[in-house]
């Protein structure tokens, strides 16, 4: 994957490693062979548009349920390895979700994983967490993500990385750029994701991230329950039953490893 010149520019990007969690693997964003999308493949197909046919290539690392120790042990050297002109490094948010955690702690770590890939890539990119102010089960480590990302952006000048704004991204606060566990982004919020991912990193994209959702009909009280019920029996009591055990929604996934940008646009055409 590595390409030649160690100094090219945002405009000649011919390969793309993307490193992370779940928000990165792209759950809440299906596909139709069973495995997800996201905005990671999503962004890889506007990259993939940019450059001549077949000369652009894609990996994705990502597993969902990760940590940022497991994430660096198992993604970052392989996305070293390959050297790619851009790679995305979205990791700490299932740290910082953690009780007992320290934003500080979960950062000094996050920063040598970055000055790890500066050296092999190109570009590096790294992202804010969301805001969760209106996300019910984050909503109370509103605090703790923005210090964790007063961090990100820190790192990110330090190290000279692309930044990708999570936190100033309004359209992804409507419900429905979220998936229904109310954790993973929907496949319009994964879309709109990788719109302001490509605005990043000076690129043109098709469409406005912040463009306007439909007006929806106002919610009763009944039906917000009858909701938050259930996603508390389908979503909340499984994921709590997960931390109990000490499992992770990741234990027995695989990496996509390498993608064919084609494919995953051919299936976004049909989709739509």
């Amino acid at each position: 994957m590595a390409n030649e010149s160690r100094s090219l520019s945002i405009g000649t990007i011919r390969s793309y490693a993307a490193v992370g969690d779940s928000f990165t693997e792209g759950v809440g964003d299906p596909g139709p062979d069973g495995s997800f999308v996201g905005w990671a493949d999503r962004l890889a197909v506007l990259l993939d548009d940019r450059v001549a046919e077949d000369t652009f290539q894609y990996a994705n690392l990502a597993v969902r349920g990760k940590l940022l120790d497991q994430i660096v042990e198992d993604q970052v050297p392989r996305a070293v390895e390959l050297a790619p002109d851009l790679v995305t490094l979205v990791a700490g948010g299932n740290d910082i979700i953690r009780p007992g955690t320290d934003p500080d702690d979960v950062a000094e770590r996050f920063e040598k994983a970055v000055a790890r890939l500066a050296e092999a890539a190109g570009t590096v990119m790294v992202a804010t967490g969301f805001d969760t102010r209106d996300v019910a089960v984050l909503k109370h480590l509103r605090g703790k993500i923005a210090t964790y990302n007063m961090h990100v952006r820190a790192i990110a000048d330090r190290h000279g990385c692309a930044m990708l704004d999570l936190w100033s991204l309004r359209s992804i606060q409507d419900r429905r750029a979220w998936d229904e566990d109310r954790l993973h982004l929907s496949a319009e919020g994964h879309t709109r994701v990788a719109l302001r991912a490509g605005q990043a990193l000076g690129i043109d994209v098709p469409a406005d991230p912040e463009q306007a959702w439909p007006l929806l009909p106002p919610r009763g009280t009944f039906e917000v329950r009858r909701d938050d019920i259930h996603w508390a029996r389908e979503f909340l009591v499984p994921w709590i039953g997960r931390r109990l055990r000490g499992e992770s929604s990741g234990d027995r996934v695989q990496a996509k490893g390498f993608v064919d940008p084609h494919l995953i646009k051919m299936h976004l055409e049909s989709a739509s």
